[in-house]
């Protein structure tokens, strides 16, 4: 399969889940289980919408690897076209779709030995859906409507950037990032905290925020999200060359993407308190 092909897949699974989300979730879902702090939820249905992932990745690509949030890794074996993996995140952003915000999404991205050629993050509430394959672009696709191909925003400096971020479910990570946010925000135009990381790499693709850093995320959190921002010429990494990684994911246009690490990396925001 071409990059391509691995997308028009990843969309029409996105999509399947979205759908599901959608239709199955109640006024108030049910907490079934809580992860590294008792804020950390995860519901019924997070655990459906990946066994529907699972399930369709599978009937297609039945040698593929999978690794997914609430499931782990499993699969996987070389093939013609080298390892492929999914990286699947059934909803990123689950507080906000347990107290019914817009800002969560269905997050599927693909690997081919090691490296991201194709992602799709779907957000569902807002009838949107982002996607990119590598080399060719990043889309925001609507319903009946043409595909809009996005670009980051360019030239802003960090006294105009509107930066998006996140915070950890751990009492002592979120201390430091409280004290990491005291020496942003007044250098900044503004902070936006919407979530989902996913939704928030796609907002700085389609130039609805100029940047965004966040400690914390993790690989499903970030593989198809920060494809499209990639795509759509933002540049992602992490503190002092390295990749976007757990410790910390930064995103912006270049020029706004070096002086944002420049004003976090003194600060230390990699430590938990």
């Amino acid at each position: 399969m071409s990059d391509f092909d691995f997308l028009r897949l990843a969309v029409d699974i996105g999509r399947e889940a979205g759908d599901m989300l959608l239709a199955k979730r109640p006024a108030r879902p049910e907490v079934v289980e809580t992860k590294s702090s008792g804020t950390d939820v995860v519901t019924a249905l997070d655990r459906a919408s990946e066994e529907l992932i699972r399930q369709r990745i599978k009937a297609a690509r039945p040698s593929d690897a999978i690794l997914g949030e609430e499931e782990g890794e499993t699969g996987g074996a070389e093939t013609g076209e080298g390892r492929v993996r999914w990286i699947v995140d059934p909803i990123d952003g689950t507080v906000n779709f347990l107290y019914g915000l817009p800002d969560w999404s269905v997050s599927i991205a693909v690997e081919v030995d090691g490296e991201v050629v194709a992602g799709v993050v779907n957000v569902p509430p807002r009838g949107e859906l982002y996607a990119a394959a590598k080399g060719g672009g990043a889309e925001l696709l609507r319903e009946g409507v043409p595909g809009e191909r996005l670009r980051c925003n360019a030239g802003v400096p960090l006294a105009r950037a509107l930066i998006a971020t996140g915070f950890g479910y751990l009492p002592e990570r979120r201390a430091v990032q409280a004290q990491v946010l005291t020496h942003v925000l007044p250098v900044v135009r503004d902070i936006r905290r919407g979530g989902s990381c996913a939704v928030d790499l796609c907002s700085v693709a389609a130039g609805r925020v100029d940047g965004y850093y966040e400690r914390g995320p993790q690989y499903w959190d970030y593989a198809a999200g920060g494809l499209i921002a990639a795509e759509a010429g933002a540049r992602v990494g992490g503190l002092n060359g390295r990749p976007y990684n757990p410790g910390l994911t930064l995103c912006a246009a270049p020029g706004l993407f070096e002086e944002l690490h420049d004003l976090l990396a003194p600060l230390n925001p990699e430590r938990d308190a």
